[in-house]
């Protein structure tokens, strides 16, 4: 079971804190750092000191780690064009050596759209659906050929489809909750699928329909990574949990119940039931990225057991 480290960032937190959690997830032996990709923080929280971009943060960070892969989940297809998106990822990825990934969504916070004045188009999937073959089209189109496409929502003529990512081929991840259109496009483009804040139940049934979906297009079911996003609260006893939980403003029972919370052996047991219906990688979201010491307990206590 790979533990990789995944922050959201539009909650409050400073590229120099974003750093320190990268370097923490490096030195504590977890097997990657991602970061959520929105302008706009949601619930009771300021925020401040504002958002951070996801590609120019993992751009810093690419230069400033070794071995970590750096990714998103997921990053939004409203935000960039895709073509756009291919060289800035392609970049990225050679700025790290070949350790970057790409979550791609539709996107669907309405309201950081009107607050920074980013179009919210009605018809969200239908694009995504054409940005992934745009860029995963640009990334494979052999150097010195060109790249032409002409969808409903997207056209290119004539590119020259560079610059070229440092890997063969950047994993693409592709997740949610949908049963028909989610798992076909998982089937066609992704490396990983990823499940987020789901309960066993629902995530082997859709772990289910990404397995049947991948068959029915002539791909082994297999070949596709299975991962789920939980929240992540553990504490050596009862009150370091419970203290962990209030500053994040959530309740236990809630955290045990819709993330990984509790002791060390608490949280073990509960990714071994994820394990057991096909989970294969952990996305542990650590919401107080000050609280560098959960991140130790949590490589000692836990990754030590699975790993």
């Amino acid at each position: 079971m790979d533990l990789r480290i995944f922050t959201e960032p539009q909650q409050g937190a400073t590229y120099d804190t974003l750093l320190a959690v990268a370097k923490a997830t490096e030195d504590l032996g977890f097997d990657a750092f991602f970061r959520s990709d929105h302008y706009l923080r949601m619930g009771a929280v300021d925020g401040l000191p504002g958002p951070t971009d996801a590609w120019i943060t993992l751009a810093g960070l690419a230069r400033e780690t070794k071995r970590i892969r750096l990714g998103t989940l997921m990053t939004a297809g409203t935000f960039r064009l895709p073509g756009v998106l291919a060289i800035q990822v392609a970049q990225v990825d050679q700025m790290s050596g070949g350790r970057v990934e790409l979550g791609l969504g539709a996107g669907w916070f309405e309201e950081e759209h009107q607050a920074y004045g980013i179009p919210f188009p009605k018809e969200k999937f239908g694009r995504l659906e054409e940005q992934l073959a745009i860029v995963t089209g640009l990334w494979e189109t052999k150097v010195g050929d060109t790249f032409d496409f002409h969808g409903a929502y997207y056209d290119l003529t004539g590119s020259p489809a560079l610059p070229k990512p440092a890997q063969a081929k950047i994993p693409v991840l592709i997740g949610g909750h949908g049963a028909t259109r989610t798992p076909r496009l998982a089937a066609r483009y992704a490396a990983e699928f990823n499940i987020p804040f789901a309960s066993i139940e629902d995530s082997e049934r859709q772990f289910g329909r990404v397995r049947a979906a991948a068959e029915a297009a002539g791909r082994a079911a297999d070949d596709l990574t299975y991962s789920n996003a939980l929240v992540v609260c553990v504490g050596r006893d009862d009150q370091e949990v419970a203290r962990r939980a209030a500053v994040i403003g959530r309740e236990v029972d809630e955290l045990k119940t819709n993330g990984l919370a509790g002791s060390p052996a608490e949280v073990v047991d509960k990714i071994g039931r994820y394990a057991e219906i096909g989970a294969e990688r952990i996305y542990l979201q650590v919401l107080d990225l000050a609280d560098l010491d959960h991140l130790e307990l949590i490589s000692s206590q836990i990754q030590t057991q699975l790993s």
